[in-house]
Formats: C-alpha cells, structure tokens, sequence
C-alpha cells in the first residue's frame, strides 16, 4: 500500500542549527498519527516543510507517489492539497 504521505530522512538548518534532524516517517491511509515532543524540537518546522513553506535541506517529501519537495525543488504550496492551521493568531493578531 502507498503511503499517503512519507517523509525519508528529512532535515532542515537555520546557519549552523540543525533543527529537524533526518525525520522520516509514513502515513497511511485510516491511519491517526500526531507529533509530540518539547518546544524547540522541530515538530512545526516539520509540519511547515510538509506544507510547503520551508524547502528541506536534505531528504525527500512524497506525498502519495509525487515528490513534492526536495533540495532539487519544491511543489508550491498550494498544489500540494496540504492545510496548516497555526496554533496562535499571528495572521490576525487583532481579531479574537
């Protein structure tokens, strides 16, 4: 069975700080997963590469059999049928 998405060793730096450190992983369909870990370990920067808004440094993104990010390249975002919704108000921090 295809993954409907994988994640194969990907990592990402900010200068000399590594932050996600060749995370792979495989979601299947009917599947619950979820991400946990302290603050500062990498889950939304995981979660923004899966989106599209960050390019990964090293590894590859599938999401069902297309690669849609690479350090060749990366599909936009909004060609990949992802949603992110931020756990804080940022975009509108004056609507409540």
């Amino acid at each position: 069975m295809t993954p409907l998405l994988e994640l194969r060793q990907v990592s990402r730096r900010f200068g000399a700080r590594t932050v996600v450190d060749a995370a792979s992983l495989k979601l299947f369909p009917g599947r619950i997963a979820c991400l946990l870990g302290p603050s500062g370990c990498g889950k939304s920067t995981l979660l923004r590469m899966i989106a599209g808004l960050e390019t990964p440094d090293l590894g590859e993104i599938h999401i069902g059999d297309r690669v849609v990010a690479s350090p060749a390249g990366a599909l936009p975002p909004e060609d990949r049928g992802i949603g992110l919704v931020f756990q804080d108000n940022a975009l509108f921090p004056h609507l409540d």
